[in-house]
């Protein structure tokens, strides 16, 4: 993404794809600090019924943030986690099936702690600026059959 509007306007799209659809699925965010993950979440909260009245912003400190939106939404970062097995806390966190899990950092929870239906999003600088790529992929027969990744 070339900027910030962009990046949010991307996850807006996100945002409204999933509310057109009913569809919520865990979204994980891997990439460098600065990429955006957070930006992105920010667009894809803003799209969601509720959306306008929270406030955006990385919960680094306290692991977890809940927005008012319709479904809720939970903004989990895991970056404290870097080299370290989730606790029953987080996995608690994240086996929740009725509202919207945006996750931080999410490379660093093990492959066999993620959730088994979720879209992966990696953010990567591009030429050495503040530009990012975004690789978006899916995972779980709920992606599947919902053809957001394929």
């Amino acid at each position: 993404m070339s900027n910030e509007a962009a990046t949010i306007e991307l996850g807006r799209k996100m945002g409204l794809y999933f509310t057109s659809r009913d569809f919520f699925p865990a979204v994980f965010f891997c990439g460098d600090l600065g990429t955006g993950k957070t930006t992105m979440i920010r667009g894809i909260v803003s799209a969601l019924p509720g959306g306008e009245d929270a406030e955006v912003s990385s919960p680094s400190f306290n692991l977890a943030n809940i927005y008012p939106t319709r479904p809720e939404t939970l903004h989990v970062d895991l970056y404290r986690l870097q080299g370290l097995k989730a606790d029953q806390d987080v996995e608690e966190l994240l086996a929740g099936v009725d509202r919207l899990i945006l996750v931080e950092w999410g490379d660093f929870l093990p492959e066999g702690q993620r959730p088994r239906d979720r879209v992966d999003i990696v953010l990567k600088f591009y030429n050495g600026s503040r530009e990012a790529l975004i690789n978006l992929s899916g995972a779980g027969e709920k992606l599947r059959s919902s053809n957001i990744c394929g």
